[in-house]
């Protein structure tokens, strides 16, 4: 049975496999961790798929810089519940980086948090499948939002600032 997650606002089922679930599967979209990326860049860019990169905590994302136009997803792994850093690595690859492609987090993800990483530029949520529903339900909790900040994981609906206001509005 194929993994459910939150994407875009829906509940859909998975269509990339992590590297260990692959089994030989020559074209499945793959998540690699940044260690499997870096120790076989080159054999991994020569497949014709569509390839993402794990991100643990400590990592910097400024090592997928020069091959950000090539990845397709970028996963924020979250460890527990004090973990934070997951939120800046999305700012920073939305902001900066200008990274346009699926921003994934993953690990220690719960209801609560779902608002707030979408509000960083998080578009996709691996949660455990009894909150996958109530994760669903979560994105619309608050209607307004008081702060800038990169919305462009967040459904239309929620987008409630009209694009002619002032950000300090």
């Amino acid at each position: 049975m194929p993994r459910r997650l939150l994407r875009d606002g829906r509940v859909v089922d998975d269509d990339w496999l992590y590297l260990a679930e692959a089994g030989g599967s020559a074209t499945a979209p793959l998540i690699l961790t940044l260690a499997e990326w870096q120790n076989d860049r080159d054999r991994w860019l020569a497949q014709d798929r569509r390839l993402g990169v794990l991100l643990s905590p400590a990592h910097r994302v400024e090592l997928l810089v020069p091959d950000i136009t090539r990845i397709s997803l970028i996963a924020a792994e979250f460890s527990g519940p004090g973990e934070g850093r997951g939120y800046s690595q999305a700012r920073v690859l939305r902001e900066q980086w200008k990274f346009d492609g699926e921003l994934r987090a993953t690990g220690y993800v719960r209801r609560d948090q779902l608002f707030f990483m979408a509000r960083c530029g998080f578009n996709s949520f691996e949660l455990p499948d009894a909150d996958i529903e109530d994760g669903y339900t979560a994105l619309s909790t608050f209607s307004w939002a008081y702060q800038p900040a990169n919305d462009t994981g967040l459904p239309l609906k929620l987008q409630r600032r009209r694009r002619d206001t002032p950000a300090s509005a």
